[in-house]
């Protein structure tokens, strides 16, 4: 079926601009300092999440000022299953994770099921630790479990449909500059 071009540019033309891109660029910043100050010495791995993390991956990468290796993968939940962890892999993990840090990357954390059970894989593969960086932090109490939070988050922003920086409004958007909630969602 056909997308409808005229919704998809009405969507971003009404939609309320929640961070604009001064305020993604220091959250950036921020995320960057917090990430060297804590992997610089450890040799890290980090594992883009497809398709939101390629945003972020491309922006914060180049921040970061020390050696690491860079990778992605692709999974979602099956059936999108409001519980459980079973992922169906579209990408798996290629790398050997045995005694590394690895990081994460992606552009929020909504309830974060997915991003739970990709951290739990990456451990059982025997990763020595597994961080996670997400851009966006949703506000809400929906978590997987309460109090979940990612390692290193840019901003906390409200519990509406958001896109940009990576995030999507039916696959168009993800190159947005800023975060922007769609109107009346």
């Amino acid at each position: 079926m056909p997308m409808d071009m005229a919704e998809i540019l009405r969507a971003r033309e009404e939609a309320d601009c929640l961070a604009d891109a001064a305020a993604v660029e220091a959250a950036l910043d921020r995320m960057a300092a917090a990430i060297t100050a804590r992997m610089a010495d450890s040799n890290p791995l980090i594992y883009t999440v497809m398709n939101g993390g390629l945003i972020l991956a491309g922006r914060i990468l180049p921040r970061l000022p020390f050696p690491l290796e860079v990778a992605y993968l692709h999974a979602t939940r099956y059936g999108h299953a409001l519980q459980g962890t079973l992922l169906d892999w579209r990408v798996r993990p290629t790398q050997d994770l045995r005694g590394r840090s690895v990081l994460v990357l992606d552009d929020i954390l909504d309830e974060g099921h997915t991003l739970q059970a990709i951290i739990e894989h990456l451990k059982a593969e025997g990763a020595r630790e597994v961080l996670s960086a997400v851009l966006v932090h949703k506000l809400h109490d929906r978590k997987a479990y309460p109090g979940m939070r990612a390692d290193f988050t840019g901003l906390d922003i409200a519990d509406r449909f958001l896109f940009g920086c990576g995030m999507d409004y039916k696959d168009y958007w993800r190159n947005a500059p800023g975060i922007y909630a769609v109107k009346g969602l």
